[in-house]
């Protein structure tokens, strides 16, 4: 017997469950003047009820930017300028984007109510198609924004950090974990971790990754210093974790990210400590920095520009009615370099 196929749910349907016009339902997804928000809320609500949502091409024939995507990151241009993750992010994302003839449309914030502001500025201006959101944090904001516009996005981050949205993001739990564990193994049993931001929903993960690792392991000491992920930081970090006495200081430190880690290279050999005799580092996110430095850095391996372009691909799938939920990738694979060795104190 053949099924009977299940009917398509058209822009008709989502009217009649809302009790509007098919003209309404076309003015709140162009996000045009002429209904009040109450309506908006609730033509939105029959869509999201009914699994309707416009096709990439009715919104290009109705004029909506589905050409640009939104990118907003809340971190001062200097250190954004300075770091090689999100360079690699973003040009695997413009990557993506060209083959679709779209354009990134990035915005720098100073904090997250600034953030909530330009998403729905630039959403109900029409500025963009859609947008990706970075740097989750605990009771974040903008995953209730994006239902309440109906705005499609890709959350990077944690599905338990990103509210059911659409997600992409890699497992630095596990990746923190076998850090720790690769140097324990090396016969560390004072091991430090420079972190980032202690706002951010992803080092929280691993602020608690690491101290669950640093139990199971019986380390003898165990550090953790938030830090805003620049140079500056991670060499102030590094120096405070250094000039303890040689029996109380940390033999092997990892940090979150690359920049840091160059900077305590650098802090090690101003204090006349060896890398990796004296003490072993070991950034994350590798980069052409963990090459070019002597000694060349241990990292977490991981494909950024990969990422980034995932991400790409993942909102336009959204955008075209595909696939949601969680998309993780590869965990950060350890790459082991000239600047961890086993220890000898």
């Amino acid at each position: 017997m053949t099924a009977t196929p299940t009917p398509r749910v058209t822009i008709k349907d989502v009217a009649a469950r809302a009790g509007v016009s098919k003209g309404a339902v076309s003015l709140a997804f162009n996000h045009k003047p002429g209904l009040s928000e109450a309506t908006r809320d609730r033509i939105f609500l029959a869509a999201r009820e009914l699994g309707w949502a416009p096709s990439l091409t009715a919104r290009t024939l109705a004029g909506s930017r589905v050409d640009v995507v939104g990118l907003a990151v809340c971190r001062p241009a200097r250190v954004l300028g300075l770091e090689p993750w999100y360079m690699e992010f973003v040009s695997g994302v413009q990557s993506v984007l060209t083959e679709h003839s779209s354009s990134l449309l990035l915005r720098l914030v100073r904090n997250m109510d600034e953030e909530v502001v330009v998403q729905e500025a630039w959403w109900r201006g029409r500025q963009i198609g859609g947008s990706i959101l970075v740097d989750f944090r605990a009771d974040d904001p903008r995953p209730a924004l994006a239902e309440r516009l109906g705005m499609p996005v890709v959350a990077v981050g944690h599905p338990s950090l990103t509210g059911g949205l659409t997600s992409v993001w890699t497992d630095d739990a596990t990746a923190v974990t076998e850090a720790a564990r690769y140097l324990a193994a090396l016969g560390h049993r004072r091991i430090a971790r420079v972190g980032g931001a202690a706002e951010l929903g992803h080092t929280a993960i691993r602020t608690a990754a690491f101290d669950e690792a640093a139990g199971a392991l019986a380390l003898a000491g165990a550090w953790q210093v938030a830090t805003d992920f620049s140079g500056d930081a991670g060499a102030r970090a590094t120096r405070s974790l250094l000039t303890a006495a040689p029996g109380d200081r940390p033999t092997a430190i990892v940090y979150d990210n690359d920049i840091m880690a160059v900077a305590g290279l650098s802090v090690a050999a101003e204090m006349g400590l060896r890398v990796p005799q004296d003490v072993s580092l070991l950034a994350w996110d590798d980069s052409q920095l963990c090459r070019l430095t002597h000694p060349t850095l241990s990292a977490m391996s991981h494909d950024v520009h990969g990422f980034g372009a995932e991400v790409a691909r993942t909102l336009f799938s959204v955008l075209t009615g595909g696939e949601a939920g969680s998309h993780p990738v590869p965990t950060p694979v350890l790459t082991p370099r000239g600047s961890t060795a086993p220890a000898t104190v």
